[in-house]
């Protein structure tokens, strides 16, 4: 297996991934409020994707992340669709993604974004972890679902904004599985430690034993407290991530972002943090624009 991230650090310092998807959407005029979140938009507005994952290609970005994290078996039979439909729109999410970098350039990747349990639920629960799942029922939930993305042929499998060791062994066991495909996995954090309070380092310990997984890293975790947290591993194999809030918090009973979003220069600053503290891999999450993904470009290629 090939780690589709070799060729960008042979030329660059890190690997710049995109910013977020739904503010763009919405700011653009999307309706997200379903609890498909962006993933509404698969089918209805195809070519509204496309136009924000241009917008983070022109502002530098190495990576598109498909619209995808909130596609699930489970979360579109709520609206009366089929398995057989949802497999699809996933699917189709990162062929979304693929038509966007071939509009403009051939040298971007496609990470097939996968949300963890919790973001069905549409609760805020990615954000802590507690539900009633045992590993087995999670490898269950997730499994169709990476094998519905690799149909779209993406460069990699993101696991991204993980509550949970549960939830991380079963993203170690499907990468096992699945095992000729390259699979990166990203944690939500709060304080010092995961959401669901487990430490950082050991879901680094337990997925650096899985041979595919080139990254790891942290996500959806406000600015400041993610270049601590990287400081507490050093490890062997894997490639340290970090893709930071815009540095507001989710608000899940109001459905609401609460607090001041970082912009530009100010969000730089912490990507640089992130790179001093040995990140290879860095982008944007929730409320960051293309305008802060152009500013991490500028720290990248300093």
């Amino acid at each position: 297996m090939k780690n589709p991230f070799t060729p960008i650090l042979a030329r660059q310092r890190a690997v710049l991934f995109d910013g977020a998807l739904a503010t763009e959407l919405e700011r653009r005029g999307a309706n997200l409020s379903s609890h498909l979140w962006s993933a509404k938009l698969i089918a209805d507005e195809p070519e509204r994707i496309i136009d924000v994952h241009l917008s983070h290609l022109r502002a530098g970005a190495d990576v598109i992340s498909s619209a995808s994290y909130q596609a699930s078996r489970l979360g579109f039979a709520k609206v009366g669709i089929s398995a057989a439909d949802a497999d699809a729109r996933l699917t189709k999410a990162v062929v979304l993604a693929h038509d966007a970098v071939r509009r403009h350039t051939t040298r971007a990747l496609v990470a097939a974004s996968l949300g963890p349990y919790g973001a069905v639920l549409a609760d805020g629960s990615e954000f802590t972890g507690d539900y009633p799942m045992t590993v087995q029922q999670l490898i269950e939930f997730h499994r169709p679902r990476v094998a519905a993305a690799l149909k779209g042929v993406p460069d990699l499998i993101l696991f991204e904004t993980l509550p949970s060791m549960a939830e991380c062994e079963a993203v170690a066991a499907l990468a096992a599985e699945f095992s000729q495909v390259p699979f990166m996995a990203s944690f939500s954090a709060k304080g010092s430690t995961l959401s669901h309070g487990e430490s950082f380092a050991s879901a680094v310990t337990m997925l650096e034993a899985v041979e595919n997984v080139i990254a790891v890293g942290l996500n959806c975790t406000s600015p400041e407290l993610i270049e601590p947290i990287l400081r507490t591993v050093t490890p062997k194999r894997v490639l340290l991530a970090a893709s930071p809030n815009a540095g507001e918090t989710w608000d899940a009973k109001s459905r609401t972002w609460v607090g001041s979003p970082l912009r530009g220069t100010e969000f730089a600053v912490f990507v640089h943090a992130y790179l001093r503290a040995g990140a290879k891999v860095v982008g944007g999450c929730c409320r960051t624009r293309p305008g802060d993904i152009a500013a991490a470009r500028v720290v990248i290629e300093r």
